[in-house]
């Protein structure tokens, strides 16, 4: 997607809330204990509402997010004026495509958390964001990222069922439950179709549907390793959960800690298109 573009105009409106209703969702620790221990400036691709950001910047550490989604930096940028003057100051933002922005820093720590890297369609595009990751770390830089673990079991079952995904209330008198759509699944292309449709009820009835579409691709260990090779990446630590529990069958996530190839084996960046330095936005 473009820098600039509309995506997640539906649901940047219930982002914030439906994710705080998601129990199972473990991966701030991770990523704020990363933060830590680089000491910072930070720089978060695929931003979204600040959900990450928003905490590292509150420990202190300045960091700067990018997203290409301006009504979800919309909403981020109203986080940031609720905040106190002093957590203000350590956030940066700009809206740009994790294909191809470029900006004037290198940084100790990159990271780009919840599945963003499942937003890249086609091998040009995951080697464009990694090589976009990797060209703004640090000589000794680390780059974060998760991806779910693939279950191909389950991958194409339920096609055109609606599931109930979430749900949490929107007031003292109504609520918004969000149902899940699987439309299809490429098998060659490793790329699913899904749709949110955002229900909101009031005295038990229905008042209000949204709904918006959306596709996730999903990756193989050998289909990562080869990705790091070509942007030039050799991971340093590899995760199947958050808690830091092997990367084995059982796994959940696929969770890598990279640092730039100190003898790259192949020629970085070659599928890379030369690319302007993105717009700078506070």
């Amino acid at each position: 997607m473009k820098a600039g573009v509309e995506p997640y105009k539906i649901t940047s409106q219930h982002y914030d809330a439906a994710y705080a209703a998601k129990q199972d969702l473990v991966d701030l620790p991770f990523y704020l204990d990363l933060a830590r221990k680089s000491g910072g400036p930070v720089l978060e691709i695929a931003c979204g509402t600040g959900r990450v950001l928003l905490q590292v910047a509150r420990e202190g550490i300045p960091i700067t997010g990018v997203d290409n989604s301006r009504p979800m930096l919309r909403v981020l940028k109203a986080h940031v004026q609720t905040e106190p003057r002093d957590v203000q100051r350590k956030i940066t933002l700009h809206e740009g495509d994790m294909r191809s922005f470029r900006l004037r820093k290198k940084y100790p720590l990159v990271i780009i958390p919840f599945r963003p890297m499942q937003h890249m369609y086609t091998l040009k595009d995951q080697l464009q964001a990694l090589t976009t990751a990797a060209f703004h770390l640090h000589k000794n830089g680390t780059l974060a990222f998760d991806v779910f673990y693939p279950k191909f079991k389950s991958m194409d079952e339920g096609i055109g069922q609606e599931v109930l995904d979430l749900e949490w209330p929107r007031d003292s008198d109504s609520v918004v439950r969000r149902y899940f759509r699987k439309d299809s699944l490429d098998k060659i292309k490793q790329v699913f179709s899904f749709t949110f449709i955002f229900r909101t009820y009031a005295a038990g009835k229905l008042v209000r549907e949204e709904s918006e579409p959306f596709q996730l691709s999903y990756y193989t260990y050998p289909h990562l390793q080869a990705l790091f090779l070509l942007a030039g990446l050799e991971p340093v630590a590899e995760y199947g959960t958050f808690a830091k529990e092997p990367l084995d069958n059982s796994a959940q996530q696929m969770i890598f800690l990279l640092k730039k190839a100190k003898s790259p084996r192949t020629r970085r960046g070659s599928l890379r298109t030369p690319v302007p330095s993105v717009r700078r936005k506070r």
